[in-house]
């Protein structure tokens, strides 16, 4: 395994260890500074749908939420890897008729819902998934709305070089302390760019969306434009991800005092409130995500960050168990994170 990276969960099978998947942490400020890590904070990884409330920037800033009647849900929504339930493809359609879109001028392709119940309807219905169903559509909604907002043409919105993808690099870039021209670029699973970071970087953006107004020379509409952002994810947590869902979970067990979001391939950010605001990014190396929850509890826990109530309502989140084929519990998942100050 890469240096870059350290044990971070063993897989135990009754009392013994089957399996091991590595990882690193970076913990930051606002400002940059890095408070705490395990593994290489300088390892660098996609950020995937993590990036989700920085790609929400441009139709913040432009007034698009006050143009088009947003709600705070609906903001979530855009910053959402949604389950494809009901409620969100029916704000998803929303979004889009509220700019003079159809669902044809989404770009970003469809997948069965992430939400089980959602599936088996579609499934017993004979139906077939829109891109409404797809996890990123609010986030597609929005960027389309964003180019209304600006007077871009929404041809072609997901390319790299449109000046909304051009725009949100720049975002990102000042949020993350580093130049637009060392973020590596890819193409995420909805066809957007994905921005390569490293876990120091991806962990600072995450802080100044826990504090904005902490982050050094910040322009006050951007700061403003993350707050709300940020507030929006708190307090529809049901948008964010769905019901059941582990991100929705950790948000409404904290009050939305810890915003956390997923990225595909094992990654996670968390902007965290408190006295010290502090941003998490994790990346489990192996892209699995059967241990990630663990690790993002056993991190909230070691930096104090979950008071004892907030852990109950976890409960069984944090070390997940293994069950076989005929219900009989068999093993675990546990974590071996242990977060070193810097």
């Amino acid at each position: 395994m890469s240096p870059l990276f350290e044990r971070i969960a063993t897989v135990w099978r009754n009392a013994l260890p089957e399996c091991w998947h590595f990882g690193a942490v970076a913990v930051a400020t606002p400002d940059g500074r890095l408070v705490a890590r395990f593994g290489d904070p300088e390892a660098a990884t996609f950020l995937r749908s993590a990036a989700k409330p920085v790609q929400a920037l441009p139709l913040v800033l432009a007034g698009g939420i006050e143009r088009h009647g947003l709600d705070t849900a609906d903001l979530a929504l855009i910053c959402a890897s949604h389950g494809g339930t009901p409620a969100h493809t029916a704000r998803a359609l929303s979004l889009l008729e509220r700019g003079g879109f159809s669902v044809d001028d989404l770009q970003c392709g469809a997948h069965v819902p992430m939400d089980a119940e959602a599936a088996a309807d579609l499934r017993s219905r004979g139906l077939s998934p829109s891109p409404l169903h797809n996890n990123c559509s609010g986030k597609h909604a929005g960027m389309l709305l964003a180019c209304r907002m600006h007077g871009w043409p929404a041809s072609g919105y997901l390319e790299p070089d449109h000046p909304l993808q051009r725009a949100i690099l720049d975002h990102l870039a000042r949020l993350a302390g580093v130049p637009a021209a060392t973020i590596g670029l890819g193409t995420d699973g909805c066809s957007v760019p994905s921005y390569h970071l490293t876990l120091a970087a991806a962990a600072r953006v995450y802080a100044i969306l826990a504090h904005p107004r902490s982050a050094v020379g910040l322009p006050a509409q951007e700061v403003a434009a993350l707050e709300r952002i940020g507030a929006a994810m708190a307090a529809a947590p049901e948008m964010v991800a769905g019901p059941g869902r582990f991100t929705t979970r950790l948000i409404a067990a904290t009050g939305g005092r810890v915003v956390g979001k997923e990225g595909a391939e094992g990654f996670y950010g968390l902007a965290v409130r408190g006295p010290v605001a502090l941003g998490v990014a994790l990346k489990i190396a192996d892209g699995g995500e059967r241990c990630r929850d663990a690790v993002v509890l056993d991190v909230l826990r070691q930096l104090g960050s979950l008071a004892a109530a907030e852990l109950a309502d976890l409960a069984g989140l944090d070390r997940p168990a293994l069950f076989n084929h005929r219900g009989l519990r068999v093993g675990e998942i546990v974590s071996e994170v242990d977060l070193e100050d810097v």
